[in-house]
């Protein structure tokens, strides 16, 4: 079992609430991000509406942005291969037939949105909008250009940071999406549709929603969006949800829909996940995320429930909390004497109902953070604390220096059978596995299951192999592979 809080994926509706470190405490200047703060109190219904709607879309439309997404087109994958092209915005879509023509050259193969989060350049977006890219550009609503950097990416979140070299820019503060409520009016802004700066009003429908759709991303993914039905359409992805003072609360980043356009629910990252991804990336160069070490069911979701009882032939109960199902050695969990049977209820003043709340507060935490876990045990509480660790088991913060080969590369390796060799012709070679989404592998057009043959000339028959010749290695890096067709392609990238 992998060290981390996993177990079934819930799809279940809940209630999430979220935590970050204090800028006091992080010794890193953050001061363009608000103090937390209640947001705006209801809107009534009257003239004052449309005198809000005015006031906070002249506060965002300047600061938000389009992102182009360059890509080599040997390297691309067809678009039905992607969960987000619905919502990205390729503009050269439509039908599935179309889909699949490439875009023409020096077109961008994606659109998306992204927000200024200070006035020095940094952008927030989502990591699908980025995903893949060799060039990154970025459009402000005054038509001006940037070739823009990428700080980082979280694919657990869908967040990404981008860079641009400018000053003075026009820039959105972050609000306490703790704070939001059910009802309150929100705007949503981006650039849907190929439309730019487009704005729309709608309120928010839900907290806390978890629709399964960044497990296909990530094995370890955070969901706890904000439902609104302001209309969201593709091309929105990574712009603004705002509320009536033109403060962010929120990255916009799926729909639910049949048909891949707007049918009235749209789903953002709530502004405080996004503002801790974004400390973490600007701070030490990737996200530091503590977990629990916990194997979990989610007890609020009765086919789930139904399942492992099944299965276990077990007669738990549907109800509120999850469920450990096990720990793993040397964790927070196992340390704290947590064990399979307890069912967490409580991590710190937050109510766990479901799995998507706990993984949402412990998530948003860092390695070496200590929180209060309440737990049933025999149908009696219990409190602990528990210190939280990185999936290595350590407490402290990595920053990029401290990856691993197949960290920084974004790819695991399984050695290849006798058998398979032999099929295809080979002396060498390993199979690509867990091929991280905007990784390196992912970018030269390695996905899972394509076979590496060589690396930087050597011949790989072991991740050990792959791990000696880069470990340590900075500059350009030739890898040969084999892909699902039986083509061998030779393709590089930096390592820095």
């Amino acid at each position: 079992m992998p060290y981390a809080l996993t177990g079934v994926i819930s799809g279940a509706t809940v209630f999430g609430a979220s935590h970050y470190l204090s800028t006091e405490n992080s010794g890193e200047d953050f001061s363009y991000f608000t103090k937390a703060s209640k947001n705006s109190a209801f809107v009534g219904m009257g003239s004052a509406v449309g005198d809000d709607f005015v006031k906070a879309s002249k506060t965002t439309v300047p600061a938000v942005v389009t992102i182009k997404n360059y890509q080599d087109r040997s390297s691309q994958r067809m678009p039905d291969q992607d969960m987000f092209d619905f919502f990205f915005g390729n503009p050269f879509g439509g039908n599935q037939q179309r889909q699949q023509q490439q875009p023409p050259k020096n077109m961008p193969s994606g659109l998306g949105s992204g927000v200024i989060i200070s006035p020095d350049g940094y952008i927030i977006s989502n990591n699908h909008v980025v995903a893949g890219a060799n060039k990154l550009e970025v459009v402000l609503s005054n038509k001006k250009s940037y070739i823009a950097t990428l700080v980082g990416t979280d694919p657990n979140t869908d967040i990404s940071l981008l860079k641009i070299e400018e000053k003075g820019l026009p820039y959105l503060n972050f609000a306490n999406s703790d704070m939001v409520e059910v009802g309150q009016w929100v705007l949503a802004v981006g650039n849907p549709l190929g439309l730019n700066s487009t704005v729309t009003a709608g309120i928010i429908s839900a907290k806390g929603r978890s629709i399964d759709i960044l497990s296909q991303q990530s094995r370890t993914p955070i969901e706890s969006f904000i439902q609104t039905d302001a209309a969201i359409n593709p091309g929105n992805s990574g712009g603004a949800l705002v509320n009536v003072n033109g403060d962010l609360i929120g990255i916009n980043t799926a729909i639910q829909s049949k048909t891949g356009y707007y049918e009235g629910y749209g789903f953002a990252v709530p502004s405080n996940l996004a503002r801790k991804i974004v400390e973490d990336i600007k701070k030490f160069g990737l996200v530091q995320r503590g977990f629990l070490g916990i194997g979990s069911l989610d007890l609020s979701n009765d086919m789930q429930v139904a399942a492992y009882n099944q299965k276990n032939k077990s007669n738990l109960k549907v109800g509120d909390g999850v469920y450990v199902t096990e720990t793993t050695p040397k964790s927070g969990a196992e340390d704290a004497g947590i064990r399979a049977g307890d069912i967490v209820t409580k991590i710190d003043d937050t109510n766990i109902g479901s799995f998507s709340d706990l993984s949402f507060a412990i998530g948003s935490r860092r390695p070496g953070d200590k929180v209060m876990v309440t737990y049933l045990r025999n149908g009696k509480p219990n409190t602990v604390s528990v210190t939280l660790k990185d999936q290595k088991g350590g407490t402290s913060a990595r920053s990029k220096d401290d990856l691993t080969v197949t960290e920084k590369i974004g790819s695991e390796f399984e050695p290849l059978s006798d058998r398979v060799k032999t099929d295809y012709g080979l002396e060498s070679g390993v199979l690509a596995k867990n091929v991280a989404e905007g990784g390196e592998m992912d970018k030269i057009g390695v996905v899972d299951n394509f076979i590496v043959m060589e690396i930087n000339g050597k011949p790989v028959n072991s991740q050990k192999d792959v791990e000696k010749i880069l470990n340590g290695y900075k500059g350009n890096v030739q890898v040969k592979y084999v892909d699902s067709y039986g083509r061998i392609t030779t393709r590089g990238f930096k390592l820095q």
